[in-house]
């Protein structure tokens, strides 16, 4: 479970204070998939920086399965980060020097898994990829190079996948194909998935869709036919 309380985030430009998000209070249950929608500079991205922990809110807490990461220092958020949260990126980051394979491998290794090879590959091929793992990210296509960013994700088995507009830099086609593959994560093995997209076509995919407007939010309903999240949860 994702839990925000009177969660807001201020920095300070050349201009002065410049409030980004607003305070805000969520609740996302385990196994459920979030849009998070909203126009440019709305605050999308920098909301699911702050549930990644990747930025400390200006006010407010932030709790993952209960256990408050805006209290936690910066070695034991990272371990609590990369034990519990997989994250995807619109620009992929992946390490061009690096095979598709020992890209997946990384956050394996970082946390010292003795079978980082072999889960690396059978990542590969649940992503579509089998036989590309020999592959250097510059020798893949953009939708190929997402789905090992994917496959990094979900190296250390994590509950909640988030995902910052990773269909932003593909076409058409190619874009459903990639949220094709995070709902089947979501909802084939229970992990909560919560997705920045400005596509409203995608979103209307998930769950459940929150919109944004100026920092606050401004909608928050689930989807039509949606199905009753977290039942199958982990």
């Amino acid at each position: 479970m994702i839990t925000l309380v009177d969660v807001s985030r201020t920095v300070t430009s050349g201009a002065g204070r410049l409030t980004i998000l607003k305070p805000i209070s969520l609740t996302i249950p385990r196994g459920q998939s979030v849009a998070i929608t909203g126009a440019s500079g709305s605050g999308k991205s920098t909301l699911l920086g702050l549930i990644a922990g990747l930025d400390a809110p200006s006010t407010g807490r932030i709790l993952l399965d209960a256990e408050d990461i805006t209290a936690l220092d910066e070695e034991r958020l990272a371990r609590l980060r990369g034990a519990k949260v997989g994250i995807v990126f619109q620009f992929f980051h992946l390490i061009p020097s690096l095979t598709a394979l020992e890209n997946v491998m990384v956050p394996m290794e970082i946390a010292g898994r003795a079978d980082a090879r072999a889960r690396a590959q059978s990542l590969i091929d649940d992503v579509g990829l089998h036989g590309r793992g020999h592959h250097y990210p510059s020798q893949l296509s953009g939708g190929e190079q997402q789905r090992v960013a994917i496959a990094r994700a979900l190296a250390n088995d994590p509950p909640i996948v988030l995902a910052d507009e990773p269909t932003g830099n593909l076409d058409s086609a190619t874009g459903q194909q990639v949220i094709d593959l995070l709902l089947d994560v979501n909802r084939k093995h229970g992990r909560t998935l919560v997705l920045v997209t400005h596509d409203l076509d995608l979103a209307a995919r998930a769950d459940r869709i929150v919109r944004l407007k100026d920092g606050s939010v401004v909608h928050d309903a689930l989807s039509s036919g949606v199905r009753v999240a977290g039942a199958e949860a982990r």
